[in-house]
This record gives structure tokens, C-alpha cells and sequence, in this order.
């Protein structure tokens, strides 16, 4: 039972991410080296945003004794995932080809590296364990939720780097980068004012995924038909 467990959530997590590679189309331009490179870029992004919050934002605070929420910090803290979109340009800059190759290789590259490194380990120690528990199942439905999410970002990047871009949708494109650092801290704020569960934090981060991802990809489609890309 507790190898059938845990390879269950081995499927639920990797599953999604091969099928992704497979069926979207980019396997057939070797496209491989562009996901190891994005997920390389990934990884050397994450070190270097701890980096910075170990520099400038220290665990020595008094709120972290306390239990007190410094708003003003986890703002200051957050804003250093922009760095993740500054990552995501460089991705889509190493990918040859058209929009949606670019688009589809650097997400899906940069989405593995982070399941790997953020999911594995916990999955090995915890999935394996003699005991069922849904808090690893709902851990990999996350990493499905952190796909489609990579992959509007990654749109919305390519999107504003288009000289071409109508400006009627350079404005929409601009704020939704513009807030996607600190998605995570304003899907919390809403769970902690909506006293949301574990499994409705997770259908409200699932929702907020595909409304950004319908978002990108309608401006992608208003982009794609009046150019072609």
C-alpha cells in the first residue's frame, strides 16, 4: 500500500509535466537542452534570491518569536521574485523558434527544475511513510497548479518583450506582471480572510492559474493573428 502511495504521487506529479513536453509539440524540435538550460536557469535564479533575502531580510526579527504578520516585509521580500521573471526572459531568449515554442519550452523547463527541487525530496521522505496522507496528494495536485501558472507567466514575459504588442493589450500584459510576484501573498491574504482550508486555498490558486492563463493567452491569440507568430 505504501509503494502503490507513493507511486501514485510520483504519476500525479511527473505525469503532467512529460505529457506537457510530449503532446504540446516541442519534442519534435529538440527542444530538450532548452528545458535543461531553462531548469539550470532556474535553480541559479533561486540561489540567487536567497541570496538576497539572506542579505537584506535576515531571520532576526522579532515577528518571527512573536508570531506578529509584518505585512510591509513580506511585501519587501516578495518583490524579490522578480527575479524570476527576469529569469524567464533569459529562457525564452535561448529558445530558437516561434512564440509558442518559446513559450512552451522555457515553462515547462523552468516548472520541472522547481517540482523537482521542491517536491522530490519531501515526496521520498513523506509519500513512502506507512501511513496514507492527503497532504502529499494535495502537494502534487500544487505542482500541476505551478505548470499552468509557469506557463502564463512565461507568456506574459514573451508577450511584453514584443515590439509589436497592441497597446490596447500593453496595459493588461504590463499589470499582470506587474502583480505576479506576489501572487502567492495575495492568494494567502484571501485564504486568511476567507478562513480558507488547505483544499480551498488550492482550488482558488487552481482558479487564479487559469484565469491568468486565459488572460495570456487570448492577448497571445489577438498577437498571433493580426502577425502570425
Amino acid at each position: 500500500m505504501t509503494l502503490y502511495h507513493f507511486g501514485n504521487c510520483l504519476a500525479l506529479v511527473y505525469a503532467p509535466y512529460h505529457m506537457a513536453y510530449k503532446f504540446s509539440g516541442i519534442s519534435e524540435y529538440a527542444t530538450f537542452s532548452k528545458c535543461v538550460y531553462a531548469g539550470g536557469l532556474y535553480i541559479f535564479t533561486q540561489l540567487c534570491k536567497m541570496l538576497l533575502l539572506a542579505t537584506f531580510f535576515p531571520d532576526t526579527d522579532s515577528s518571527h518569536i512573536t508570531g506578529e504578520y509584518n505585512i510591509f516585509l513580506e511585501v519587501l521580500k516578495a518583490t524579490v521574485d522578480f527575479a524570476d521573471l527576469l529569469g524567464l526572459y533569459f529562457a525564452l531568449n535561448a529558445v530558437p523558434g516561434k512564440g509558442h515554442a518559446k513559450i512552451l519550452t522555457s515553462a515547462i523547463g523552468w516548472a520541472s527544475a522547481e517540482v523537482v527541487v521542491t517536491r522530490s525530496v519531501s515526496l521520498w521522505v513523506g509519500a513512502r511513510g506507512s501511513e496514507f496522507d492527503w497532504r502529499y496528494v494535495r502537494s502534487c495536485a500544487e505542482s500541476n497548479v505551478a505548470l499552468l501558472h509557469t506557463g502564463a507567466t512565461a507568456a506574459l514575459v514573451w508577450l511584453w518583450t514584443r515590439s509589436d504588442l497592441p497597446r490596447a493589450q500593453a496595459p493588461l500584459v504590463a499589470t499582470l506582471l506587474a502583480l505576479a510576484p506576489y501572487r502567492a501573498l495575495l492568494e494567502d491574504a484571501l485564504a486568511r480572510a476567507l478562513a480558507l482550508g488547505a483544499w480551498a486555498l488550492l482550488a482558488l490558486r487552481a482558479l487564479h492559474a487559469a484565469a491568468l492563463g486565459l488572460a495570456s493567452l487570448a492577448v497571445y491569440a489577438v498577437l498571433a493573428q493580426q502577425i502570425g507568430v
